[in-house]
This record gives C-alpha cells, structure tokens and sequence, in this order.
C-alpha cells in the first residue's frame, strides 16, 4: 500500500511563503519529496526561499502573487499548470496581524482605527478565501487535492488586545467548514478542506508583547505559559508534521477539521 503518509512528487502551493511561517513549512514539504510553489508579494522573500529549498535538494519555483487579487492568482495557476500539470496541495499560509489593530495595554478597542481593523480583516479573511476559491476550482476539476489554512488560539476563547485578528481567523474556521463541505459534497471526496490552529509561537510578529528587551517574559507571556500544559512555547518547526499529515493520504477521511497545535493550551481551563 506504500506509505501513507509520503507526499512525494506532490505540488504543493504555499501563500506568504517568504515569511517565517510559510518558509518552515514550505522546507519541510520538499524534505518530504514535495515540489514547491513559492508564493509571496516580494521578489527577494521568493528568491530567497527558493535557493534556501533548492540548496537542500528539494525542488521549487516561485512567483510573484498578490493573494488578495483573483486575477493575479488565476494567471499564477496558469503558469504552476503549465510547469507542473497539476497542483495537489495550498497551504495558505499569506497572513498575519496588523500593527494598528493591535492594541496597547493602555488602550481600549474605541480606539482602534477602522482602516486597521479593515485591513487586517482583508489580509486574513480574503487572504485565505481568494486563494481556496482560485486553486479549489482548479482542485474541483482534478477531483483530488488537499487544502490548509491556518487558524489561531485567538478563535477559541477571549485573547486581549487582538480584536481584528481574533474575528479574522475565526472567519476562517467557519469558511473552511463550509468550504469542506462544499468540495466533499459537490466534487467528491477527493478535495479536502481543513486547517490548523497554532499555539503560541515566538515570532517578528509578537516578539515585542512576549518578550521583554531585557530577554525576559512580558506578563502576557506568564499568562500564556500558565495557561500550557506543555509550560512552554512552541518551535515554528512543531507544525510541519501536522501539516504533512494532513496533506497525505493517512488523512484521506479528514475534511473539515481544525486541528489544535498547542501544547495543551486550547484543551486547559486554567485550573
């Protein structure tokens, strides 16, 4: 029967690829035999990440895509169909929190700009739906493919400070329900929909709210940990498996799934 969980030769198609994220993900997939379609908003970010996937021995080609627009994804797939034939996995991993939508401890979500929260709304939400429409369709045709958007903690329960975020994601999960559902039930059940919802990671993004510039841990940060099982942060790498799992045929009954990756953080009440 081979092995179930090998994604070998499968072209794999990943959003926001230049960032932190998106390029763990994206090496780990061409560890595992995946062909790598590097997809981001700057040139270098491609660049980079295509030489770093190529210097490992795995195979990749970039483009520049702005996932926000459906005719910049629409003409990228014509050029990963035309290189490749076909396209098995989209790991959307285009995303992330916006600045101005993120509030100080001083502040109060009056104070928000609406600009902010209309932005950071767009790039998570539209972020993630505009891609599963333009490469779903595409996937609907083949009757085969496997899609993954990335959810937060932020969507289980209550997280201060990150009122735009925690809505955006949120919309993401119930999208990739729907979206689940949607493919199973009109294209068949080789199309699988699902995402995961990563814990608490120590990245650009939130370095500054979890760290002190001392090196030590902020109060939020002690809150966090209090609240892990695990007592610790997670590595950026702890994602990847997850993700190759559910890429590969060992999850071919999987559709419409949100799958924690939070050392226990989701699952404690606190007490």
């Amino acid at each position: 029967m081979g092995n179930l969980f090998s994604i070998k030769d499968k072209v794999a198609v990943v959003t926001g690829a230049g960032g932190v994220l998106g390029g763990s993900i994206s090496k780990s997939l061409a560890q595992g035999g995946a062909r790598i379609v590097v997809l981001d908003i700057r040139q270098e970010n491609i660049d980079t990440q295509v030489n770093s996937i190529k210097s490992l021995g795995g195979e990749a080609i970039g483009f520049l895509c702005n996932v926000l627009s459906m005719e910049s994804l629409e003409e990228t797939i014509k050029k990963i169909i035309e290189k490749w034939k076909c396209i098995d996995i989209l790991i959307n991993c285009a995303g992330g929190n916006v600045p101005g939508a993120t509030l100080s401890p001083d502040q109060t979500v009056f104070d928000m700009k609406i600009e902010d929260w209309e932005k950071v709304i767009s790039l998570n939400q539209n972020g993630t739906v505009y891609p599963c429409l333009a490469f779903g369709k595409e996937m609907a045709k083949q009757k085969k493919g496997s899609i993954i958007n990335i959810s937060s903690m932020a969507t289980y329960s209550a997280l201060t400070r990150v009122p735009g975020y925690s809505v955006a994601k949120t919309g993401i999960n119930i999208f990739t329900k729907w979206l689940a559902t949607e493919m199973a039930q009109k294209f068949g059940e080789g199309v699988r929909v699902n995402a995961i919802a990563p814990g608490f990671f120590i990245g650009d993004q939130n370095r500054a709210v979890l760290i002190n510039p001392d090196g030590s841990l902020t109060d939020r940060s002690k809150k966090v940990l209090a609240k892990t099982p695990m007592g610790r942060f997670g590595d950026i790498t702890e994602l990847n498996g997850a993700v190759q799992f559910l890429c590969s045929d060992a999850a071919s009954f999987i559709t419409g799934a949100i799958l924690p990756i939070d050392g226990g953080f989701s699952a404690f009440s606190g007490v």
